[in-house]
C-alpha cells in the first residue's frame, strides 16, 4: 500500500530548498565582484588565489573526521570530485573573471542566470519530473531574457568597447556551460552518495581544487604571472580569503544542502538568487541604474522562474493531465 506524504511536508520542504537557494545565491554573488575589486591580477591568478584559500580552508574543516569520511569514498567518487572541481570551481572561475573583466558584472551576471534554463532542459529527463511541455512558457522568458542580454552585450556595451564585450560575452557562455554540467554532475553525485553529508562533499570538493590550484602555480609563473607588489598581495589575498570562506565553504555547502530538497528541475530555477545578487552588487559597484534591457532581461528571467516555481507546487497528477 503507497504511504501518503502530507503536502505541508512537501510544501516545507520545498521553502526550506528555497531558502537555501536564496542564502546560496546571495553568498556566490559576491564571487562577481572579485575580478573588479583585483583588476591588477589575471582571470587564472584570481582562481589560484581563491581556490588556494578555499583548499586551506577546507582542509582544516575535514581535518577531524578526515579518516572517517575518506574511508566512504570509492575510487570512482575521487574521479566525480576530480570532474566537479574542474566543471565548478577551476574552469568556470578563469572563465567567468574574464567575462566581468571584458563584459562587466551586469552582462556576466545575465548569462549566468540563464543556468535554469540548460538545467531544466537536462533534468526533464529524470525520472518523475516534470514535463518539458509543462515548462515550455519558463523556458520561453528565460530564452526571451537572454536575448535581451546579447542584444545589450553585442550592440550597447556598457564597459570596453564592443569587440571587448563578444569576447566577454563568449567568456561568460563558457562559464555557463560549465557551471551548467556542474550543477547536474553534483546533484547526481548527491543523491547517490546519501553517506556523505552535503557539508563533508563540499568540503570534499574544496580540497580537490585547492589542489588543482596549487598545480596552477607553475602555470602562472610560467606565462610571467603572480609578479606584483606587497600591498597589491595584501589585497588580492583578504579578497581570495573571504570569497573562499563566504562564497566557496558556506555558499557551496547552502547549495549542496539545497540540492536534496528540491528536484533537479528546480534546483537549477535557484540560479536566479545568485543572478539577482551580483547584478545587484555590480550597479552598486559601478553606481548606476540599470538600462531598460537589462530590467528586460531579469524580469523575463524572474517571470520565468516564478512560473516553474508555481508548475512545481501544482500535484503530480495535474501536472501530468492534457
Amino acid at each position: 500500500m503507497d504511504i501518503a506524504i502530507p503536502r505541508s511536508a512537501g510544501t516545507d520542504r520545498m521553502w526550506q530548498g528555497v531558502a537555501c537557494g536564496m542564502a546560496a545565491g546571495a553568498l556566490w554573488g559576491l564571487v562577481f565582484l572579485a575580478p573588479e575589486l583585483a583588476r591588477a591580477f589575471t582571470p587564472l591568478e584570481l582562481a589560484i588565489g581563491r581556490y588556494l584559500a578555499y583548499g586551506l580552508l577546507s582542509a582544516a574543516l575535514i581535518a577531524p573526521r578526515w579518516r572517517a569520511v575518506a574511508l566512504m569514498l570509492s575510487a570512482s567518487d575521487w574521479l566525480s570530485l576530480v570532474w566537479l572541481a574542474v566543471a565548478g570551481n577551476t574552469l568556470y572561475y578563469v572563465l567567468l573573471s574574464s567575462a566581468v573583466q571584458l563584459g562587466g558584472v551586469t552582462m556576466t551576471s545575465l548569462v549566468i542566470g540563464f543556468l535554469p534554463v540548460l538545467v531544466t532542459i537536462i533534468g526533464s529527463r529524470e525520472r518523475q519530473a516534470v514535463p518539458l511541455r509543462t515548462l515550455a512558457p519558463s523556458l520561453a522568458l528565460c530564452i526571451a531574457g537572454a536575448v535581451c542580454i546579447g542584444w545589450q552585450a553585442i550592440a550597447k556595451p556598457i564597459t570596453g568597447s564592443g569587440g571587448a564585450s563578444l569576447v566577454g560575452l563568449l567568456c561568460a557562455i563558457g562559464a555557463l556551460l560549465s557551471w551548467t554540467a556542474f550543477a547536474v554532475s553534483n546533484n547526481r553525485c548527491l543523491a547517490r552518495l546519501d553517506r556523505v553529508s552535503v557539508h563533508d562533499w563540499s568540503l570534499l570538493t574544496g580540497l580537490m581544487t585547492g589542489a588543482q590550484a596549487l598545480m596552477l602555480v607553475p602555470v602562472a609563473m610560467a606565462f610571467g604571472m603572480l609578479r606584483h607588489d606587497s600591498s597589491s598581495w595584501l589585497l588580492f589575498g583578504s579578497i581570495s580569503m573571504a570569497i573562499a570562506l563566504f562564497a566557496s565553504i558556506l555558499g557551496n555547502a547552502v547549495w549542496n544542502r539545497m540540492s536534496r530538497l528540491l528536484p533537479l528541475t528546480l534546483s537549477g530555477q535557484m540560479i536566479l538568487f545568485e543572478t539577482l545578487f551580483a547584478m545587484l552588487y555590480g550597479l552598486l559597484w559601478e553606481q548606476r541604474l540599470p538600462t531598460p534591457l537589462e530590467i528586460a532581461a531579469f524580469t523575463l528571467l524572474f517571470m520565468g522562474v516564478t512560473s516553474c516555481l508555481a508548475v512545481h507546487r501544482r500535484p503530480v497528477g495535474a501536472m501530468g493531465a492534457g
